[in-house]
């Protein structure tokens, strides 16, 4: 059987993942295999596994996006509107893992 060749990086996987997403709930998520990206908000599914895959060179067994919803803030009495972000809940396959702390 021929071994999987590694997928190549593109520069479009570097605009896909924007930033890692470190917060309590997404380190409780790394206990279960999942790694929380805030991503692009036009990527897609299949966009989000392959920039992961060819970034990290791991094997991606789901993906989850949702999009949070910006909040409405008050600045010197002046309402505006903090940016929407999407982000990715990465699922990896058994026994592998992402180190976010090295960066790319």
């Amino acid at each position: 059987m021929a071994k999987k060749q590694a997928a190549t990086v593109d520069n479009r996987h570097y605009d896909v993942v924007v930033a890692p997403h470190i917060t309590e709930k997404s380190t409780l998520l790394s206990e279960h295999n999942a790694v929380v990206f805030k991503v692009a908000g036009d990527a897609s599914k299949p966009e989000i596994k392959a920039a992961v895959e060819a970034l990290f060179g791991v094997t991606v067994k789901a993906v989850n996006t949702l999009v949070q919803k910006g909040k409405v803030k008050r600045w010197k009495g002046k309402p505006y509107k903090r940016s929407d972000v999407k982000k990715a809940i990465v699922t990896l396959a058994e026994g592998q893992s992402i180190d976010i702390t090295t960066g790319i």
